[in-house]
């Protein structure tokens, strides 16, 4: 199937950009890699009267530390972001879950704003920005506005984005300590969404847990925060009562739906066996 007819438009920056989209917002869709959006014009999914293509913009793809932030411009791909050593060394869940997302082509076309925009409660990078208790920044015509990660994510395709607003950075606090973070995903076949996925993000001073981060992929209507597992863990060593408290609450978190890909029962012990495996990675690293 062909996509339907609409308007073509190539902003040349960021202002003429929010211009258009304070004109035709509610009508447009956003063009960056295309990777989710190309599919669904395909199927007549999304049928949107103007196309805004924004991947060409320059200065919208980085990674770098600016103060106590790691900035990341959301014209990023995840291709970059993967082999990016101030990722690895500051923002190790979002390392760590750039390669696993889809393949090679997907990565080295489709962005983090892009992923995140398109907010599939399957895809990867929701929780691991939840996890990291990230700040996302949008912007208009009306200025900058900063959404917490945890509260960006409104329901299955849904975030808080106004019709006129684009997101541009995603800002990931830096630890005080030492950085622990991973993201462990089971799918069906490599590149696969996932059937369940874990990110946790900690910030670890001489084995014990500063405070503690951890974002649930494709066990909910969106991305979800485990926010009782979290706080079992703040403060705290990372001994085996801890750890199994925290991998319980994790599991209790999550609200999954039996499929063909497994039970809910099942999937929400995939959500405790893999919080605790990274925690106790985490413990033994610390040590």
């Amino acid at each position: 199937m062909l996509p339907a007819a609409f308007d073509y438009v190539r902003p040349s920056d960021l202002t003429e950009t929010v211009q258009i989209l304070a004109q035709r917002g509610d009508e447009g869709k956003l063009l960056a890699g295309g990777q989710s959006l190309i599919p669904l014009l395909k199927l007549r999914f999304a049928l949107p009267e103007v196309l805004i293509d924004i991947g060409r913009l320059e200065g919208f793809e980085y990674v770098r530390v600016e103060g106590e932030q790691l900035r990341i411009g959301a014209g990023t791909r995840h291709a970059f972001l993967a082999a990016s050593p101030v990722a690895r060394e500051h923002a190790p869940a979002l390392a760590a879950a750039a390669p696993q997302i889809a393949d090679p082509i997907v990565r080295n076309w489709g962005t983090i704003g892009g992923s995140l925009a398109h907010a599939d409660p399957a895809g990867d990078l929701g929780s691991v920005m939840i996890a990291a208790n990230s700040d996302f920044v949008a912007l208009s015509n009306r200025g900058e506005r900063v959404l917490r990660a945890r509260e960006f994510f409104e329901g299955p395709f849904t975030t808080a984005l106004a019709p006129d607003e684009l997101l541009v950075e995603i800002r990931v606090p830096l630890a005080r300590g030492r950085a622990f973070g991973s993201y462990s995903k089971l799918e069906r076949k490599i590149g696969d969404f996932a059937t369940v996925g874990v990110a946790v993000c900690l910030d670890m001073d001489d084995g014990t847990c500063r405070t503690a981060g951890i974002g649930l992929t494709a066990v909910g209507a969106t991305n979800l925060e485990a926010r009782e597992a979290e706080v079992a863990l703040s403060g705290r060593r990372l001994d085996n009562e801890a750890i199994e408290e925290a991998s319980r609450r994790a599991a209790d978190a999550a609200d999954p739906t039996s499929d063909l890909r497994g039970s809910a029962e099942y999937k929400r012990d995939v959500v405790r066996v893999y919080v605790q495996r990274a925690l106790k990675q985490a413990g033994g690293m610390n040590r």
